[in-house]
């Protein structure tokens, strides 16, 4: 099945899920050496492989990090050739001043925020998809 590429269908839907734990973003030159069922998700780039871990996963491995985040599951099946999607969100969370991450995978768009912000950013995401109009 393919996903939504509709932009109403897609607001309206996208239901919010914050998933338990915190994720941190790491840095590595290696990532072999980290078990691959450890990662949540991993980046190629040219100055390291950027890596998304479990805090705890990263603390028992000595891996350092700097942002603490929660992990936002947006749970319509959005195509990734919707247009329109990730600007609606992230221009919501701006108004918030929340930062966000964001990650299109296959079925799902995943918002990393602060941990601080996520109580916050689950509602502005919530009232985006209750309110919105075109």
């Amino acid at each position: 099945m393919s996903g939504i590429k509709n932009i109403s269908a897609l607001v309206k839907g996208m239901t919010p899920k914050l998933n338990e734990g915190i994720y941190v973003f790491v840095s590595v030159k290696d990532a072999t050496a980290i078990p691959s069922a450890s990662i949540l998700c991993e980046f190629k780039e040219a100055e390291g492989t950027t890596i998304i871990i479990d805090n705890n996963k990263a603390d028992a491995l000595n891996l350092s990090y700097e942002y603490e985040a929660a992990w936002i599951t947006l749970t319509i099946h959005s195509s990734l050739e919707a247009v329109g999607l990730t600007a609606l969100f992230a221009n919501e969370l701006a108004k918030h001043n929340i930062s966000c991450n964001v990650i299109a995978a296959y079925y799902h768009d995943h918002i990393f925020v602060a941990v601080k912000d996520a109580e916050n950013a689950m509602e502005a995401l919530t009232n985006l998809a209750q309110n919105y109009t075109e």
